[in-house]
């Protein structure tokens, strides 16, 4: 396991357990407008993407033209069901703190969202100014760009970068960038007995826990590194 010069984390679903109050809340605020669609659903069409995107499929898929104000009123929302909700992933900031290598978090969040999400967790001094969000690359995840992105302003070979996602857009993604990927599938919106993925989207590997991170790949832990 060793070889790897950066860990890029998703966010949503993998630092932070927040795919499921997404959902619910995306759900409640379509049916006010008479549109009814399931949390599975969402997770099969929506999960890792995009903002815009999600509207833009709700419209096509739909023929809902939403008003004016309904990304305000859901962001709003859903950053207030944050404030009450919002956990952090089991043992995600000793992954963190105990990192050997450089790491990032590459998200489709809003650069709001991910900064008032890594705040309410605890994670802001961990992370520090090393998020790249879907606004900086024309095109977000499945296209590589945002991994691209973040390992180019790493300054890291996509090929030795390591990539956490629980999303199948993700994982796309980062396969599509040349990256490793693993899927985390340990957020409740999830679990170890999620369908496996298509042959488009196979990760190398699944992680149901972040207590066994450093199981999986000692040589990442700070001081545990091969010369």
């Amino acid at each position: 396991m060793s070889g790897y010069d950066l860990v890029i984390f998703d966010c949503d679903g993998v630092l932070i357990d927040s795919e499921i109050i997404s959902a619910r809340m995306l759900v409640a605020e379509l049916s006010r407008l008479g549109l009814a669609i399931d949390l599975t659903y969402v997770e099969r069409n929506f999960l890792g993407r995009s903002y815009p995107v999600v509207m833009d499929t709700i419209r096509r898929e739909f023929g809902l033209n939403l008003p004016a104000d309904f990304e305000a009123r859901y962001r709003e929302a859903l950053l207030a069901a944050f404030q009450t909700e919002l956990k952090i992933m089991p043992h995600v900031h000793d992954v963190l703190a105990d990192m050997g290598v450089p790491f990032c978090v590459a998200t489709s969040s809003s650069p709001r969202r991910v900064e008032m999400s890594l705040a309410l967790v605890g994670l802001t001094e961990l992370v520090g100014e090393r998020v790249f969000t879907s606004t900086l690359v024309a095109r977000g995840k499945p296209a590589p760009d945002l991994f691209l992105h973040a390992a180019a302003k790493m300054r890291t070979d996509p090929a030795k970068t390591l990539v956490i996602e629980d999303s199948l857009t993700g994982i796309r993604a980062g396969l599509a960038a040349g990256m490793t990927v693993w899927r985390f599938v340990g957020g409740s919106h999830l679990g170890p007995d999620t369908p496996e993925e298509p042959e488009d989207a196979r990760p190398h590997r699944r992680l149901a826990s972040f207590a066994a991170f450093y199981q999986i790949a000692p040589t990442l832990k700070h001081g545990r590194q091969t010369a």
